[in-house]
Formats: structure tokens, C-alpha cells, sequence
């Protein structure tokens, strides 16, 4: 079993997966920055789907779409492996609070590029569709609260999204986001870093602080049409007053975190 684990942690840390997990942090960059563009379409009155699958949407509909599609697949699926690895093998020597925390974010990191990845593969094998978050979210919302205890673990689920936001928008506020990259020594460089990673920080914490919102109170209302995903936020936060302003503005963070994820992608500090 030794062995195996041995054998697992040495591919893990190899050099071929990590340039592949610094792919997937790209693809994410460039998924992201495809949900910022639609959202500030959606602002300006448009349509679209201004989610993940909205975003895949429109990646496989670039002339290399296909191609596109399986590469940015492999590149998540590398990243997910890579995070798995760190939940699994790494921060042992460190004391207990900290060693759990760090693992149980590297985990959560795993799910979330996981994810990513099963949305490309259904667009790359053609059984995905742009409104597939959408209305994935609300059938999963009711299924879930006809379930024993489901109520309880919907309004969780949502309260731990909306302090996932949160914690995302002080991580910007506060730079922390800095450590774990190896930065410029361009002065210039270094500031166009900062001012990336601060606006699509905040923006991405924004956007993770309405999803969580909407699921407690769909759920806390009975009302689990109402839990409709990140689109659903987004379109939430334009019915506001100055709605399409304020959506335009997380658009234009969300862009900026995906050019921060591709930024990230070369200067990511990867060491185990």
C-alpha cells in the first residue's frame, strides 16, 4: 500500500503534471473571462448564459472549438489531480489547524476544477448545452429539499458559498492572494499583478456571496425555481437599482480574474 501511495505522490509531483495543472489554471482563466463578457453583454441588454456552461458554450463554438474543448478538459483534469495530491499527500508537517485547513481548501480546489472538467468533456462529447447550470441548479435545489434533512443541508450549502465569497473578496482587499505566487521584479509587472488580482478577487467573491444567497433563501422559501446558479446571480444583481451598472462592473472583475488565472498560470508557486 506504501508503495502505491509512493508511486501515486511521485506522479503527482512530476513535471509533465504540473505543467498541464498550470494549463488548467489558464482554462480557467479563460472560462472566467468568458462569464465577465457575457455578464456585460447581459448589462447591456443582451442574451447569454452568464455561467460556466454558458462560458463552455461559447468556447466550442470558436472556429477551434473542439480542440479547445478537450485541451482546456485535460488541463482541469491535471490541475483537479494536483490539488487531490496536496489534499492527500502534502502539509503533514504542519500543525493540525493549519494542516487542516490547507487540505480541506486544496480539496474544495479539486471539486471545483473537477467540475470544470466534467462541464467541458459533456460540451466535447455533444451532450452539453449553454443553459445547463441554469436549470441544473434549480432541479438539483428541488430534488435535494424533498429529501430527509434536506432543507438543512441546502441552507448549508448556501451559507457556505456566500462565506466562500466573502472570504474571496478579503483575500483581495488584503493581497493575500500574493503568496502563493512568485512575483514579477518588474515594479510595473508587480502592480499590473496586484490590480488584477484585487479587481477579480472582489468580483468573483461578489458573485460566490449572491449564489450562496440565492440557494438559502430558494430554499429557506420553498421557492427552488429561485436557486438558479451563478447565472441567476448575475441576473439578480441586474434587477437591482442601477442593476445593469453594477453587473457591468462585475463583469468587466470577473475579466480581470480571468486574466489574473492566466497571469497565474506562469508565475503560480507549484512547490510541494
Amino acid at each position: 500500500m506504501k508503495q502505491a501511495a509512493d508511486a501515486a505522490e511521485g506522479i503527482t509531483n512530476s513535471r509533465t503534471l504540473e505543467l498541464l495543472a498550470r494549463a488548467g489554471f489558464a482554462a480557467s482563466g479563460v472560462l472566467h473571462f468568458l462569464v465577465g463578457a457575457i455578464a456585460i453583454r447581459l448589462a447591456m441588454g443582451g442574451s447569454g448564459n452568464a455561467d460556466f456552461s454558458g462560458a463552455v458554450s461559447e468556447l466550442a463554438s470558436q472556429p477551434a472549438g473542439p480542440f479547445l474543448l478537450w485541451a482546456s478538459f485535460a488541463a482541469c483534469v491535471a490541475l483537479a489531480l494536483w490539488q487531490a495530491s496536496d489534499a492527500i499527500f502534502d502539509y503533514n508537517r504542519l500543525p493540525t489547524k493549519e494542516k487542516a485547513g490547507k487540505k480541506a481548501k486544496a480539496a474544495a480546489q479539486a471539486l471545483v476544477f473537477a467540475g470544470l472538467a466534467l462541464t467541458l468533456v459533456s460540451f466535447a462529447m455533444g451532450t452539453g448545452s449553454g443553459g445547463d447550470n441554469r436549470q441544473s441548479a434549480s432541479d438539483l435545489t428541488a430534488n435535494v429539499i424533498k429529501a430527509p434533512g434536506g432543507v438543512a443541508l441546502l441552507v448549508l450549502i448556501g451559507v457556505g458559498i456566500a462565506v466562500t465569497g466573502v472570504i474571496y473578496a478579503v483575500r483581495g482587499f488584503r493581497k493575500s492572494f500574493e503568496k502563493n505566487l512568485t512575483m514579477p521584479a518588474s515594479p510595473k509587472a508587480r502592480t499590473a499583478v496586484t490590480v488584477l488580482g484585487v479587481a477579480g478577487y472582489v468580483a468573483k467573491g461578489i458573485v460566490l456571496l449572491l449564489t450562496g444567497l440565492l440557494i438559502a433563501i430558494a430554499t429557506l422559501r420553498a421557492h427552488p425555481e429561485e436557486s438558479t446558479g451563478l447565472d441567476g446571480g448575475l441576473r439578480a444583481l441586474r434587477d437591482q437599482p442601477f442593476g445593469p451598472y453594477l453587473l457591468a462592473a462585475v463583469g468587466a472583475g470577473l475579466i480581470c480574474y480571468g486574466l489574473f488565472m492566466m497571469v497565474r498560470a506562469r508565475l503560480a508557486n507549484m512547490n510541494k
